[in-house]
């Protein structure tokens, strides 16, 4: 949010009740909130527009779709150019197995997490996609075997 805007105690149960579940009607959310429809409604406007909030989406089960394997994959880059770095993050997006990156400090340059059918799927994508990619100087994959936590919701 802007500087001079202070988040209350109302906006932080709106942002909490939002995360949780996005289709809440402004009745509902006020209703959970302990405010009128209307301040609910200006508030999440106004928390639109100050980038608290940001786009409402589904969430799919991996599982369900056909895509039940999580693998972690840290790159190493041959090159830290700006040029390198933009070639391989535009590759990043353009593949919609990679779900998150994130660019790293310290032995690694990014950490990758990766959504695919089965260990053949991510042999294919990685030795075909990612390790022959002219960026990247190795990778190093780690299968999650079972997921303990998984939210989406940031602490407010």
């Amino acid at each position: 949010m802007e500087d001079d805007r202070h988040i209350d105690a109302v906006d932080r149960r709106i942002v909490r009740e939002l995360q949780r579940d996005a289709s809440l009607s402004h009745a509902a959310l006020a209703e959970k909130v302990g405010a009128s429809a209307a301040s609910v409604w200006r508030r999440v406007r106004a928390l639109e527009k100050a980038g608290v909030l940001r786009g409402t989406v589904r969430l799919a089960d991996p599982e369900a779709l056909g895509r039940p394997v999580n693998v972690l994959c840290h790159v190493r880059m041959t090159h830290q150019t700006t040029d390198a770095r933009a070639e391989f993050e535009a590759f990043i997006q353009s593949r919609e197995e990679i779900v998150e990156c994130y660019a790293m400090s310290g032995e690694w340059d990014y950490l990758l997490r990766i959504s695919v059918r089965d260990v053949a799927d991510y042999d294919r994508f990685v030795m075909r996609g990612v390790l022959a990619h002219p960026s990247v100087a190795n990778a190093a994959s780690h299968f999650a075997l079972r997921q303990v936590k998984f939210t989406t919701e940031i602490p407010v």
